[in-house]
C-alpha cells in the first residue's frame, strides 16, 4: 500500500519538476536583441515582463519603462561585441542576449563586391554567390570560425529565405508561366505575325526603335510583362534591321519601370500608395490622402519622365553615343558580327530562342489575343481582389481600389489564363500537336530558369543587406542638418544608390518611404514650413525622389530585376546591357537632378524644370551623339526594304 501511495505521488511531482522551468521560462522577462549591430548606427531591442526591470549595457544601467508588458529601446554601442543583461531591482540577472558589431561601412561591401566582380568578370551568378557568402560572413561578425558556415549559409538559409517568400514565388511563377505562354506563340506563328503586321509601320531603324518605344509604353500595367513581351515581339525585327540587341535592351529597360512607376494604373502604384498610406500614419498635422499624395508627387518624378522622353529622342534623332554607339556601329557593320563573341549568357539566350515551325500559316491573332487576355485578366484580377478586400462597395475610387489589390495574384490569373488561351487557340487549329504544344511550353519555361536563378539570388543578397542594416547606415549619412531645399536632391542621391546597391527598386521605396515621409514633415516643422502652401511643393518632391531614385538605380544595376528580364528578353547579355545603358541612365539622371530637382526645389515650377531638362538632354545628345550609319553607304530605303523579308 505504501508503494503504491508512493508511485501515486511520485507521477504528478516528476511532471512538475519537469514543467516548472518552461512555467518558468514563458512568465519570465525577455530581451531580444539583433545577432548583429553596427557600431555607431542605433539600433532597437524589445524587452518583456512585468515589475521594475533594469537593462544594463556595459557599465550603464538603465531603467525600463514598459508598457502593456513591452518596452522597445534604441542604443548605440562603439564595442566590437554587444552583451546586455536584463535584471532585476536587486540586480538579479533575468535574461541575457549577446550581438557581434561590425564597422558601419562594412554593411556596403557585399553589394559593391557583386557589382564590382559582375562588371569585372560578367559572371553575375558568381559575383552574387561570392557576395551573399561574404555578407554570410560579416553577419556572423567576421569570426574566423564561420567562414565555412557563412559558404554553406548561402544556399540553405539565405536563397531559401527568398525562395520561401510567397511574394517571390509569385513572381516566380509569373514568369515561368509568361516564358511558357511565349514559348507557344512563338512556335505556333504568333510572334512572326505580329512581326509582319509591324513592319508595315516600319521603315528602317529610326521607325523600329520609335516603335519598340510605342509599344513598351502601351503595355504599361507591369514592368515584368513589359520586358518579357516587348523584349521577345521585337528581338526578330531589330535583329532584321541591324539594331544591336543592347539598343533594345536599352529600349525595353527605359520603358518598363518608368511607365510603370508614374502611370495611374499600374501594379507600381498600389504598392507605392499603400506605403505613402503607412508613412503619412507617423506625420502629425497632415490631413492629405495617401493618393492625393502620389498625384501631387508625379509632376517631380523627373527621372522617369525625362527617361522615357531619352527613349524617344534617341529612336528619332538615330543618335547614339559611349558604348551603345560602338554596339550600334558593330550591328550596322555585319550583324553576324556579334555572334563571333557571343558570351555564355548571350549563347544560352541565343539557344533558347524558339523558331515558328515550317510550313503553318503566321497569323498575328494567335499571340495578340493571349497577350490581351494576360492585360485585362491582370487588370481585372487588381481591380476584383482590390474591390474584394473592400467589401465591393457602390462607391470606390481607383485609389482604394488599387491601394488595396493584390496584383501578384492578378499577375498570376493572367500569366495562367494567356497560357491556356494560347494552347486552346493552338490546337484548335491544329497548328501544333499536344506533344508539340507541351514540349515548346517548357522550351519556353527553359528559357526563364537562367533569369530566375539569378532573381532567387539577387532576392537572398537583398536578406543579406537587411540583415547587416545596409540601409540604416545610407540614411545615417545624409539624415543630419539637412535643409528643406536639400532634402528632394538627398534623398534621390541616397536613394539612387541604394537602389543601385541592392537592385531593388521595391526594396528601396519600401525601406525610404516610411523615413522620408516623416522626415520631410519634420524638416518643413522645424522650419516652420509645414502646410504653406509655398513650400508644400519639397514634401511632394521628397515622395517623387524616393520613386525617382529607386528607378534610376533599378536602371543601372546589374543586380535589377527590370534589368536582367530586359536584357534575357532581348537576348542580349547582362553586363553589355549595363554597360550600354548606364552612360545612358547617368547622362539622364545629372540632367534631372542640377536642372530639374535643384532648381524646383529652390522654387522654379516643375514644368518648367522639364522643359529646361528636355532642351538640355536633347543638346546634349545633339554635342556627343552620332548615327551609327554614317559613312555606311546604305540608304534607309535599303533598309526599309529588308522587312519585307520578315
Amino acid at each position: 500500500m505504501e508503494g503504491c501511495n508512493m508511485r501515486r505521488w511520485l507521477l504528478p511531482l516528476l511532471t512538475l519538476v519537469l514543467l516548472l522551468p518552461g512555467l518558468a521560462r514563458a512568465d519570465g522577462p525577455t530581451l531580444d536583441a539583433p545577432a548583429l549591430v553596427l557600431k555607431g548606427i542605433p539600433f532597437e531591442v524589445t524587452v518583456t515582463g512585468t515589475g521594475p526591470l533594469w537593462l544594463v549595457q556595459e557599465d550603464n544601467r538603465q531603467p525600463v519603462t514598459l508598457e502593456n508588458g513591452e518596452a522597445t529601446i534604441a542604443l548605440v554601442t562603439q564595442a566590437d561585441s554587444l552583451t546586455l543583461s536584463l535584471q532585476s531591482e536587486a540586480g538579479m540577472v533575468l535574461a541575457e542576449a549577446a550581438s557581434s558589431a561590425i564597422a558601419a561601412w562594412l554593411s556596403v561591401v557585399p553589394a559593391l563586391l557583386a557589382i564590382v566582380l559582375a562588371l569585372a568578370f560578367r559572371q553575375v551568378i558568381l559575383a552574387l554567390f561570392v557576395a551573399i557568402c561574404c555578407g554570410g560572413w560579416l553577419g556572423y561578425g567576421l569570426a574566423g570560425d564561420k567562414l565555412l558556415s557563412s559558404v554553406l549559409d548561402s544556399v540553405n538559409v539565405h536563397v531559401l529565405a527568398a525562395a520561401s517568400d510567397a511574394e517571390h514565388m509569385s513572381v516566380v511563377l509569373f514568369c515561368l508561366l509568361i516564358g511558357g505562354m511565349v514559348g507557344i506563340i512563338s512556335r505556333n506563328g504568333g510572334t512572326v505575325g505580329i512581326a509582319r503586321h509591324i513592319t508595315r509601320f516600319v521603315r528602317g531603324r529610326r521607325s523600329a526603335q520609335t516603335t519598340t518605344g510605342l509599344l513598351g509604353t502601351a503595355i504599361f500595367f507591369d514592368d515584368y510583362a513589359n520586358a518579357l513581351i516587348v523584349g521577345n515581339t521585337m528581338r526578330n525585327i531589330t535583329d532584321r534591321l541591324r539594331i544591336s540587341r543592347e539598343k533594345l535592351a536599352y529600349l525595353v529597360d527605359s520603358t518598363a519601370a518608368p511607365v510603370s512607376a508614374i502611370l495611374l494604373v499600374t501594379t507600381w502604384i498600389g504598392f507605392q500608395v499603400g506605403l505613402i498610406d503607412e508613412a503619412l500614419g507617423l506625420v502629425d498635422g497632415f490631413d492629405g490622402s495617401a493618393y492625393g499624395v502620389f498625384m501631387a508627387s508625379i509632376s517631380y518624378s523627373f527621372y522617369p519622365i525625362l527617361a522615357l522622353v531619352f527613349v524617344f529622342m534617341i529612336s528619332l534623332s538615330g543618335r547614339d553615343f559611349g558604348p551603345m554607339l560602338r554596339a550600334e556601329q558593330r550591328a550596322v557593320r555585319q550583324q553576324a558580327e556579334a555572334d563571333d563573341e557571343l558570351t555564355d549568357r548571350e549563347a544560352i539566350a541565343e539557344e533558347a530562342s524558339i523558331d515558328a515551325k515550317p510550313g503553318i500559316p503566321h497569323r498575328a491573332l494567335n499571340a495578340i489575343i493571349p497577350m490581351t487576355v494576360l492585360v485585362l485578366t491582370t487588370l481585372g484580377g487588381i481591380w476584383y481582389t482590390g474591390m474584394s478586400e473592400l467589401g465591393f462597395p457602390a462607391e470606390a475610387g481607383l485609389r482604394d481600389v488599387f491601394g488595396n489589390s493584390d496584383s501578384f495574384t492578378a499577375m498570376m490569373w493572367g500569366s495562367l489564363l494567356s497560357t491556356l488561351v494560347a494552347l486552346v487557340m493552338t490546337r484548335i487549329q491544329g497548328l501544333l500537336s499536344m506533344d508539340e504544344a507541351a514540349h515548346y511550353w517548357f522550351e519556353g519555361v527553359k528559357s526563364m530558369l537562367l533569369p530566375i536563378t539569378i532573381l532567387m539570388m539577387a532576392w537572398a543578397l537583398s536578406s543579406v543587406n537587411e540583415t547587416l542594416n545596409t540601409s540604416d547606415y545610407l540614411v545615417s549619412v545624409l539624415s543630419d542638418s539637412l535643409q528643406p531645399e536639400l532634402i528632394p536632391v538627398s534623398v534621390f542621391v541616397l536613394s539612387a544608390f541604394t537602389a543601385f546597391a541592392t537592385g531593388s527598386s521595391w526594396g528601396v521605396m519600401g525601406i525610404m518611404m516610411p523615413l522620408v515621409v516623416p522626415l520631410a514633415w519634420a524638416v518643413l516643422q522645424h522650419h516652420g514650413l509645414a502646410g504653406d502652401p509655398d513650400a508644400m511643393h519639397l514634401f511632394y518632391a521628397s515622395v517623387a525622389a524616393v520613386l525617382a531614385g529607386a528607378v534610376w538605380g533599378d536602371h543601372c544595376s546589374p543586380l535589377a530585376e527590370t534589368t536582367l528580364l530586359a536584357a534575357m528578353a532581348s537576348g542580349c547579355g547582362l553586363v553589355e546591357h549595363v554597360r550600354t545603358q548606364l552612360p545612358y541612365a547617368l547622362f539622364v539622371g545629372v540632367i534631372a537632378t542640377l536642372f530639374g530637382v535643384v532648381p524646383v526645389a529652390y522654387g522654379m515650377p516643375w514644368w518648367l524644370g522639364i522643359i529646361i531638362c528636355t532642351l538640355a538632354m536633347a543638346a546634349g545628345l545633339r554635342l556627343l551623339g552620332r548615327r551609327a550609319d554614317e559613312g555606311e553607304g546604305e540608304p534607309e530605303s535599303t533598309v526599309s526594304a529588308e522587312t519585307a523579308a520578315l
